[in-house]
């Protein structure tokens, strides 16, 4: 990464720009020379990998191939339940004696759950690493588990659960999600129902840990100061007592999505949060690479940037100068199988009617009159931002983490910029016409949301009648 940011200073310098081919050849140079990640299979199905940059910090971290998509209806919360969990004492360690030990060493434990990940990890000095790997070890195969903690994080959980529903983001993702995948797993909060988090019990989340916490749906991640074949060797020491006890874990259960909508109408609030998405593509579908171009291509924006005309954006453009929201953000949500690609917006009541008709006419353009242009200066962007979220240790770590899980590999980055330069204006055409014209979207709107357009005329607005 280095390497890498070291390039990119020396492209933004005015006195190289005269010379494109030389910058063009260095920044080519400079993604190959990218530590590689090397990847090690243990014998009892744990993957190790990881990107040695010399660098005097270490992440390492544990991605594992559970969340909240392989919970039922009863035990939705239990992943969730689990992360909380963790760091609260194991049967060598009581609570304070782990956060001494961390804060002793000046690292940084941290922990979070997906809708098909729970992932724990630490930040600490490149020499500590093999008591990071130990920690790590000993909070997932040795957590005590005690009656009064499960207690006491019953009720931080509940009030974790009233801070989400202040985030109104959270709060919309979480009802598309309900709507667009509704009577399947991933329409499931992370979080769970506050009924199911009043009952899990010690036996619910041992059951868990023995259904799931597998090592063959396990990796170990390290990025930063790692040497892989000592992390290869710590990996061994402290997980070789993990066996694969069930051979027919529960798998993915295909999600399937429905276009619908939800709206949650509160005429006292101030603004309206709406959220409105068509099913995408999984992380493994070639057509995510042309996806991601078009969601770049939409944008974000929010009334702190300014810009007006001078908005590469057409939807910022009009946004700016028309005053047709507050903010707004693209996304592109990827699962195995399955996606989310939408825009999520904020806006006063008698904005909605005017923003979502230009939304749905730039979803349009894409399908059918994207420029040449535009779509270059969205994969420039794209190249621009995948490079500018690699820097540091902790999101190199969550990268290969979350690839291995994803994809059993972590893709190169010279692979990825290649895959994306190319995509042509045609892909970006064929890939959103195939996923968003004439297609039934999910709505989510929370807050004053009477101006929204009925379902019927959202719906109708997802294709262009030309004679």
């Amino acid at each position: 990464m280095l390497k890498v940011a070291s390039a990119l200073r020396v492209l933004s310098k005015p006195g190289n720009q005269v010379r494109p081919l030389a910058t063009a050849v260095g920044y080519k140079q400079a993604l190959v020379n990218v530590p590689p990640t090397q990847v090690t299979v243990l014998d009892n199905g744990i993957r190790v990998a990881s990107e040695d940059s010399g660098s005097p910090t270490a992440t390492v971290g544990l991605w594992i191939d559970a969340g909240s998509r392989y919970e039922n209806s009863k035990n939705n919360g239990v992943a969730h339940f689990l992360e909380h969990m963790a760091f609260k004492g194991t049967s060598k360690r009581s609570q304070t004696d782990l956060e001494l030990l961390v804060e002793n060493m000046g690292a940084h434990l941290n922990a979070y759950t997906s809708r098909e990940q729970t992932v724990f990890y630490a930040k600490c000095l490149a020499n500590d690493v093999n008591v990071a790997v130990e920690i790590l070890a000993d909070i997932i195969q040795n957590s005590s588990l005690a009656e009064p903690e499960i207690e006491r994080e019953r009720g931080v959980i509940l009030r974790e659960m009233q801070d989400v529903e202040s985030n109104l983001q959270e709060v919309v993702f979480d009802h598309l999600h309900a709507t667009a995948f509704q009577g399947t797993p991933l329409g499931q909060t992370i979080l769970g129902p506050t009924k199911n988090i009043k009952k899990i019990s010690k036996a619910d989340l041992q059951q868990y840990i023995k259904t799931h916490y597998q090592p063959a749906r396990i990796v170990l991640s390290g990025a930063g100061g790692v040497e892989h074949q000592k992390l290869v060797d710590l990996a061994s020491k402290h997980f070789s007592g993990l066996k694969n006890t069930i051979t027919d874990a529960p798998g993915v259960t295909p999600c399937r999505f429905t276009g619908s909508e939800i709206r949650v109408r509160d005429d006292s609030m101030p603004l309206a949060h709406i959220a409105i998405a068509v099913e995408g593509a999984g992380w493994t579908d070639a057509d995510n690479i042309p996806l991601m171009v078009a969601n770049t291509l939409i944008g974000a924006w929010d009334r702190s940037q300014g810009g007006g005309a001078n908005n590469a954006s057409y939807l910022a453009r009009a946004a700016s100068e028309a005053g047709l929201c507050h903010s707004f953000q693209s996304f592109n949500t990827c699962y195995k199988d399955t996606g989310l690609w939408g825009i999520y917006f904020v806006a006063e009541p008698l904005q909605i009617d005017d923003m979502l008709y230009n939304v749905q006419k730039e979803w349009m353009k894409l399908c059918i009159s994207v420029t040449e242009g535009e779509v270059e200066r969205a994969k420039n962007l794209l190249k621009t931002n995948m490079l500018l979220q690699l820097d540091g240790t902790t999101p190199v770590c969550e990268d290969i983490g979350r690839q291995m899980l994803c994809y059993n590999r972590r893709i190169p980055i010279h692979e990825l910029d290649a895959r994306i330069n190319a995509v042509s204006v045609q892909n970006v055409r064929d890939v959103c016409y195939k996923y968003l014209y004439d297609k039934c979207p999910a709505v989510a709107a929370v807050g004053p949301c009477e101006g929204l357009p009925e379902y019927t005329r959202i719906r109708s607005a997802m294709y262009w009648l030309r004679a």
